[in-house]
């Protein structure tokens, strides 16, 4: 039989509080552990590394994109014992992490080519609402959303139907990155306001580093840098994942 330790124990080891250990348990963010007659909680040591893995997945900060969503549910499959489904999941996440990651990467190249001046040549796009939506990743009601904000202005045909076109479909980019990286409609506007009037301004260091006027809705304040953590810490998680394998194989 393995060591064993108590909530007390589980707390000082992973670095929280006693009341954390307990609120893991409730949120099903580790195994249940058995109980004693007393009703004291027993854990192990595959309990110490799931709320290490657990601990890792939540140190990202990247919100947006459902990416923290895809963290929770790669740590609730792993505490069910499921891990390879928990690995599948992490494959995925981390793909996710860097395509946003590229995302990041256009929309610094898209507004360098807007501040230099420099002639964009599009490929005469003329997509529909869901088109346009599917090209780049987003739901109809975010691009529905943002139009209504007065984030951009959409041409329509003689029929009524909205035409995104390559200009609309640079502009949407710009705004899914500032999206992914929580800031707020209106703090967008105004960025996209001053890249409009030609004020010498670098995406790159307005996403890095955002002002404290930037009106941020969360606190992730760095994306490019938050998603290369993020990815980083997705590999750190898949090698936890095959670690916790090991160890339940290693019970049977």
């Amino acid at each position: 039989m393995g060591k064993s330790y108590k909530t007390s124990e589980v707390a000082e080891k992973i670095g929280i509080h006693p009341n954390t250990v307990r609120l893991y348990e409730d949120l099903q963010l580790i195994p249940r552990p058995e109980r004693l007659p007393n009703g004291y909680r027993v854990f192990t040591d595959l309990h110490l590394e799931q709320f290490r893995l657990a601990r890792t997945a939540l140190q990202v900060e990247v919100l947006q994109r459902g990416l923290r969503k895809k963290a929770i549910e790669i740590i609730k499959t792993s505490a069910k014992g499921e891990y390879d489904d928990a690995i599948e999941i992490t494959v995925s996440y981390i793909e996710e992490i860097r395509s946003e990651q590229k995302n990041g990467e256009e929309a610094v190249r898209i507004v360098g080519q807007l501040i230099s001046g420099g002639e964009y040549k599009g490929g005469g796009l003329l997509l529909k609402r869901n088109e346009a939506a599917r090209k780049l990743g987003i739901s109809m009601d975010a691009l529905r959303n943002w139009e209504l904000n007065g984030l951009l202005t959409v041409k329509r045909r003689e029929n009524g139907y909205r035409v995104y076109g390559d200009e609309e479909i640079r502009r949407l980019k710009i705004i899914r990155t500032l999206r992914c990286a929580n800031y707020s409609l209106a703090a967008i506007l105004r960025m996209l306001n001053a890249l409009s009037d030609q004020e010498e301004i670098s995406i790159r260091r307005v996403i890095d580093t955002p002002e404290e006027d930037d009106d941020i809705i969360t606190a992730c304040d760095r994306l490019i840098t938050s998603l290369k953590n993020a990815e980083c810490n997705g590999r750190t998680i898949l090698k936890q994942l095959h670690r916790l394998k090991e160890m339940e194989e290693l019970k049977k």
